[in-house]
């Protein structure tokens, strides 16, 4: 197995949501004596996200299927995770993330609309099979100039 592996689920790569992301894993990996976790910026991937047989899109699916743990981060659009990361996800066959442990974060403006997108963002995972951390990680976009403090204060937390 990959071991860890990091999801930004935002369009745009080297976001604020994708620091969140990356200082969660390296976290949780430092908890768990883990090496550094693998990024996917879903961003990055571009048109080949919609482009059959593109080979980085192919190694993204891979690194999901492969990993033990994975953080998907996104921010709030619309009142949900973005559509690049829905794409993603969807291009994973039925339970491929069956008994991986997964991280939902979730960015957005105000915290109710945090914790629904963190629920359903949270649903989806569980749909691929996954074993959804509880609690996941609604952060508020005021709030991820500390990301590196709430990443190593919600990794201390868990119960491993």
């Amino acid at each position: 197995m990959a071991g860890i592996v990091v999801v930004s689920g935002n369009p745009r790569a080297g976001s604020r949501t994708s620091a969140l992301a990356v200082a969660v894993g390296e976290a949780i990996a430092a908890q768990l004596s883990s090496p550094e976790p693998t990024v996917i910026e879903v961003g990055a991937l571009g048109a080949g996200l919609l482009t059959p047989g593109d080979e980085a899109t192919r190694a993204a699916v891979a690194a999901l299927t492969e990993a033990h743990l994975l953080v998907i981060a996104t921010p709030t659009y619309k009142g949900s995770y973005t559509g690049v990361l829905k794409v993603l996800l969807d291009q994973l066959p039925a339970k491929a993330l069956a008994g991986k442990l997964a991280v939902p974060v979730v960015t957005a403006g105000v915290a109710p609309q945090a914790a629904a997108a963190e629920a359903l963002l949270r649903q989806l995972l569980v749909e691929l099979g996954a074993i959804a951390v509880r609690p996941g990680l609604p952060v508020l976009e005021a709030d991820l100039g500390e990301s590196d403090a709430i990443a190593q204060k919600y990794a201390a937390a868990l119960d491993w």
